[in-house]
């Protein structure tokens, strides 16, 4: 047995922060890791994805500009550069900051096995036992949910793995998902050489988003070539020398690979829950602070995807932040402030969460869309503006596609949501963030004075026309 003050599970960047935070005050932290130190997003996900993405997006736009004609994609030099933003998928340099904070790391599969109490079982089979004197981080993250397909096994689909990972451009490239992670893919693949078709259910593309943005992405994926097919479900499907899909309209699909981009579903599965107490294969819920209520002690915390607050990295890592300092603050017996915007609260999950798509155009999102203010009954002035008519728009591209849309609450005057769609609106983002998290009032957002020519003029635009035509949308609507 060894003893620890905090023992934190998994060592992607939510549990990279969590066991950050607690070392810097003083704890001695043992973090757990049964495959590669930095988790997805360094090696399956954030990092390979926007690798992908970035040169296929930069192409597009290249060729859209006067006087650059930027020839084919260098298909090749893409993956290389995907392979270095993923360091080669080799762990080291994250395992020397770990070394370089005073956090120790241990290889291995963790379960709880008691109250405060882990077992790893190392790839040689031996079992190590921890203790944790205040504290057991679940920081396992989420896995690709795959639907109910017979022979799954056989078809050996892609999942968001093979996808940010494969060496070679397949021929055909079937995507079935309407989400963040089938959108992406499509748009890389298809740029890179595959003949991709996005096969998409009744749920409609991007159904989070505001219904304007995905249109704009609808529009783009088909200009691309890609063979977008609405109200599809897969029903059936087999791989011999090629993959055959059977579609729900009776149709007959062949490709060469399939990706499934079919949701996330928490790694909870195999984790010892029952040991304390919990239902194993679910969601670990949480309270604000991320403690696991229902536990006594006040020891288990949820922190990331494993909690499906919101399954986004840096959501996460900001979870992870606070988690630490609530960790770090009870061991100290120090009080907790749970109000609002605290060091201790996680506010920032159900108010003022970002997203970026990253596809032609970028989706970059915060706070309510319209749905969610229909769905909560919020009152809102919704807000519309062509950003394609923007000057800086016009400098960025020629024939520069795009719209923005604000949420504001009639009441108090502040930004509720914000949503822009085209190309290099993640940049807009943070002032959004910003505006939603310090409840900024409009009178005075009229004083933060957007540079000229740059897309930040939308802001401008957005305020003058609330002040003449805003449309309300009332609880109910």
């Amino acid at each position: 047995m060894r003893i620890f003050d905090v023992v934190v599970i998994g060592a992607g960047p939510v549990g990279e922060n969590v066991a950050d935070r607690t070392a810097a005050a003083g704890l001695d932290t043992v973090i757990v890791e049964a495959e590669l130190v930095g988790g997805e997003c360094s090696y399956w996900a954030c990092e390979p994805s926007k690798a992908l993405l970035r040169p296929v997006l930069l192409h597009a736009e290249a060729r859209d500009m006067p006087g650059i004609d930027p020839g084919p994609l260098d298909v090749e030099a893409v993956l290389r550069h995907r392979d270095r933003m993923s360091s080669g998928w080799d762990d080291r340099p994250q395992v020397r900051w770990l070394e370089q904070a005073g956090i120790t790391l241990i290889r291995g599969h963790a379960r709880l096995s008691g109250p405060r109490m882990v077992e790893v079982t190392g790839a040689d089979g031996e079992t190590l036992r921890l203790a944790a004197r205040h504290a057991v981080a679940v920081c396992t993250g989420s896995r690709p949910a795959l639907p109910p397909l017979p022979g799954l096994a056989a078809l050996r689909p892609w999942t968001s793995r093979e996808a940010t990972s494969a060496t070679r451009v397949p021929p055909r490239l079937a995507v079935v998902g309407g989400g963040v992670v089938a959108v992406e893919m499509a748009t890389a693949w298809q740029a890179l050489g595959s003949q991709v078709t996005l096969l998409v259910r009744e749920s409609g593309l991007l159904p989070r988003m505001e219904r304007f943005a995905a249109d704009l992405v609808a529009d783009a994926l088909r200009a691309s070539g890609v063979d977008l097919r609405l109200d599809t479900t897969l029903t059936a499907a087999t791989r011999d020398t090629d993959v055959r899909l059977t579609l729900s309209d009776g149709q007959v699909l062949h490709a060469d690979e399939l990706l499934l981009a079919t949701g996330r579903a928490p790694r909870t599965d195999d984790l010892g829950l029952e040991t304390v107490g919990l239902r194993p294969g679910s969601r670990l819920p949480c309270d604000d602070t991320y403690t696991v209520p229902g536990v006594p002690g006040d020891w288990l915390y949820a922190v990331g995807d494993v909690n499906e607050r919101a399954l986004l990295t840096h959501q996460g890592k900001y979870q992870a932040r606070i988690a630490g300092t609530v960790i770090a603050d009870r061991a100290r017996d120090q009080p907790l402030d749970r109000g609002p915007w605290s060091r201790h609260t996680g506010t920032a999950d159900q108010v003022a969460v970002p997203q970026v798509l990253f596809a032609d155009p970028e989706i970059a999102c915060v706070g309510l869309t319209t749905a969610d203010a229909a769905r909560l009954g919020r009152e809102a002035d919704v807000v519309d503006y062509d950003l394609g008519l923007v000057a800086g728009a016009h400098q960025h591209s020629p024939a520069y596609r795009g719209r923005a849309r604000i949420l504001l609450d009639p009441a108090r005057g502040t930004l509720l949501g914000a949503t822009f769609a085209g190309r290099g609106v993640a940049e807009l983002l943070q002032s959004a963030t910003f505006a939603i998290t310090g409840e900024i009032p409009l009178e005075r957002l009229w004083h933060a004075v957007p540079a000229f020519p740059t897309l930040s003029e939308v802001w401008l635009r957005l305020l003058e026309t609330h002040r003449d035509t805003a449309v309300p949308l009332r609880s109910g609507r």
